[in-house]
């Protein structure tokens, strides 16, 4: 068994395992939130309690020691670390989906990131910010990727590339797995919210990558993965887009039931100013805001677990879902952040001015899930619009990214 996850069973757990786990870390995770946000990185104690707790095999395969489960447990996991920190579920659940694309790789390149480190935490950006040259057996890349949430903890990365031909003329566009040893850590992550992902730049110059870390993006869009174990693992063959897509509102999901919870607990100790209420809990007005935020953030949860059995019913059955589900799970995608950023917002009203004390809670969480919101793949109108083209049987001429 792995030192790293000693303190537990060396036995699969179950998801909601995980998740308990992810609770008992919650007077940890709180306590150094502060710092993780200040220093703009995970502190070093959080990132070895997540480690510790096995919260950073979700998408890892059996066969290298990890839990190899699906989307739906990494939503799970992953906002219920959110509850105490959203910025250390942001960073678990990147590490835990780099996993994944890691897994769809031919099993030369997975041997060589999971055989070597079971628990090698990886880091990644998709789009092709490179330049590359064909040489004998692979390319050579220099480049700059923005932003590599967790890049300070990662033992590697998945980064964009473009595939050239022998004249350096782009054919393909890849998707590249590089050492971290051959990449150099910039520090440009200065945000709003957010703050503690440590999400910075990675510089290549002249980094050699073998074909085998290399794979096809619209191949693999389309549910094209090289990997030799594909018919066996059905947590591979879930569909790209869509579950890159959808596991980003994990901690989104986290942070509304942390922000609801917080107004709820603090409504009997709280007069409303300027009011004959002495207690928030005693205003209709108040009751109001309370109950539509809650049905705003259970409308959220019940679009994610849509998007994510969808994903996971294709993939148990070897069936890789048409454009309708794929465009509908971009959809739910943003759906989930529009509900989740309008539920925060109405409960900051409903808290008053306290929530944006430097010292409450509540405006870290309204901040990190505001900035998390607005990463592009999940901005609600790019969604809603594919979808809608798709119920039309109108072309996308919008994104390759369903």
């Amino acid at each position: 068994m792995n030192e790293s996850v000693s303190v537990h069973s060396s036995a699969t757990p179950t998801v909601q395992e995980l998740v308990a786990r992810a609770r008992e870390l919650a007077p940890l995770l709180r306590k150094n939130a502060p710092a993780s946000e200040a220093n703009r990185r995970l502190e070093e104690e959080t990132v070895q309690a997540v480690r510790n707790a096995g919260l950073m095999k979700v998408c890892t395969p059996k066969r290298y020691g990890g839990w190899e489960m699906n989307t739906r447990a990494m939503l799970d996991i992953s906002s219920a670390i959110a509850e105490a920190d959203g910025g250390a579920a942001w960073v678990v659940n990147l590490t835990n989906i780099c996993s994944w694309l890691v897994s769809l790789y031919p099993l030369k390149a997975q041997d060589e990131v999971f055989g070597a480190d079971p628990d090698a935490c990886i880091s990644g950006v998709l789009n092709p910010t490179a330049t590359a040259k064909k040489v004998d057996g692979g390319f050579r890349i220099s480049g700059s990727w923005h932003y590599n949430s967790g890049g300070w903890h990662a033992q590697w990365a998945v980064l964009g590339m473009p595939i050239v031909d022998d004249k350096s003329e782009m054919i393909d566009q890849g998707l590249a797995i590089i050492p971290m040893a051959d990449l150099q850590r910039e520090d440009t992550w200065f945000v709003a919210g957010m703050k503690s992902t440590g999400s910075i730049c990675l510089k290549a110059k002249d980094v050699f990558i073998p074909d085998h870390r290399i794979l096809s993006m619209p191949r693999a869009i389309e549910g094209g993965y090289p990997t030799e174990m594909k018919s066996q693992e059905a947590f591979y063959r879930s569909a790209f887009i869509p579950i890159l897509a959808i596991i980003l509102v994990g901690p989104i999901l986290g942070l509304g039931r942390a922000a609801l919870d917080f107004v709820r607990q603090k409504a009997a100790s709280r007069t409303i100013a300027y009011t004959f209420f002495e207690k928030q809990s005693s205003s209709v007005a108040f009751q109001l805001q309370l109950a539509e935020a809650a049905l705003m953030i259970d409308t959220a949860h019940f679009h994610a677990y849509r998007a994510a059995n969808d994903i996971d019913d294709a993939a148990a059955r070897g069936v890789y879902p048409d454009m309708l589900i794929r465009t509908r799970v971009r959809a739910d995608t943003g759906y989930v952040v529009e509900k989740i950023t309008q539920a925060i917002d109405k409960l900051m009203f409903a808290h008053g001015s306290a929530g944006f004390a430097e010292s409450s809670p509540l405006q870290r969480i309204w901040r990190d899930a505001a900035v998390a919101s607005r990463h592009a793949v999940v901005l609600p109108p790019i969604g809603y619009e594919v979808y809608g083209k798709a119920l039309l049987g109108v072309e996308n001429n919008v994104t390759p990214l369903v």
